[in-house]
């Protein structure tokens, strides 16, 4: 736990809750020489004016009235370094196409997350996620699912905290913060074990809101047929908390009831199996993921998950951006 001044994140979150024009809000936010990392097809912008001219301004040329509404704000420490991490929806009227995605002229959602390393009220590294299978989901235009813009689980717009709580915008009790992590670090660990040794963390009426391309899931039992069969299609799967020289977290820790981690990669396994529609290419596969948990009591009740599906599938030799375009011709 730290006592991070959470109040330069909270005041660029407070400026993107209007629309208007964001490059001062954002400029003034990162370091001028911050590494922004943000999800393919966009990935290293080197500065806030980069990040601006690559991500921001053309998607606010696509959406008409563009704003954000966050559900979820925490911060920590990690590795003798201050975090603040978010999560929640860019929203607006889709009226021009982006990044290939022809706009439906109707009113759209963009899941976002994002963590940032700050240093002297500024972010001087940053790894933001956006949920675009999510977005072409709900245009019609995700191209390699089973049905019309169909996905293995429910894909639509994912709640914030049942709870209504997720904006920590003061330090907590340092013991809570400490329990959510636990739980969340011994569960990571049972991951991918033959006896599905991860149950007894979660409630039975868990939710899981996973990434467009995977669909969200309610209760136990059905993210175990969600997960159990996606961990069966990679061989020697290793994750953020491994010492294994390839993947890490670049950052994870508890704030309250709410944990976090994120890593760029964070998983990594050998394709042995079809997945996403594509064939088992027996190539190792890198997983760019973040994670926030909720807990209740010693049980995880909730769990918002990205995935940089994307630059998955690029690595197996699918270009989304570049099929997508190709269909729209």
């Amino acid at each position: 736990m730290t006592g991070l001044d959470r109040k330069p994140y909270l005041s660029l979150a407070e400026a993107l809750k209007r629309p208007g024009d964001f490059a001062a809000a954002i400029t003034g936010f990162f370091n001028p020489d911050a590494a922004i990392n943000v999800v393919h097809p966009f990935n290293a912008c080197a500065g806030p004016e980069a990040y601006m001219s690559k991500v921001i301004a053309p998607l606010q040329a696509a959406f008409d009235g563009l704003y954000r509404r966050d559900d979820i704000v925490m911060a920590g420490r990690f590795e003798g370094a201050d975090w603040i991490s978010a999560t929640g929806y860019y929203v607006g009227h889709f009226a021009r196409d982006w990044i290939g995605i022809r706009a439906p002229g109707k009113l759209c959602y963009l899941r976002y997350g994002e963590f940032h390393r700050m240093e002297d009220g500024q972010a001087v590294e940053s790894f933001i996620f956006l949920d675009i299978p999510e977005l072409m989901v709900s245009c019609a235009q995700w191209p390699i699912a089973t049905g019309p813009g169909l996905t293995r689980g429910h894909t639509g717009l994912v709640q914030g905290p049942a709870s209504q709580d997720g904006i920590l915008s003061n330090q907590g009790d340092p013991a809570e913060a400490e329990k959510s992590y636990r739980i969340v670090i011994d569960m990571l660990a049972q991951l991918a074990t033959q006896d599905e040794a991860w149950r007894p963390y979660w409630h039975e009426n868990m939710m899981w809101y996973g990434p467009g391309a995977f669909g969200s899931f309610i209760g136990i039992e059905q993210f175990a047929s969600f997960q159990v069969p996606f961990e069966s299609q990679f061989e020697g799967w290793s994750g953020g908390t491994a010492n294994n020289g390839m993947t890490r977290h670049f950052t994870r820790y508890g704030d309250g009831a709410y944990a976090c981690s994120g890593g760029w990669p964070s998983l990594t396994g050998v394709n042995v199996k079809s997945f996403l529609e594509q064939p088992a290419s027996n190539e190792r596969v890198f997983f760019r993921v973040c994670d926030w948990w909720r807990r209740e009591g010693d049980l995880l009740v909730e769990n918002w998950v990205f995935v940089d599906v994307p630059h998955v599938l690029l690595q197996l030799g699918y270009d989304l951006f570049s099929e997508i375009k190709r269909k729209a011709t």
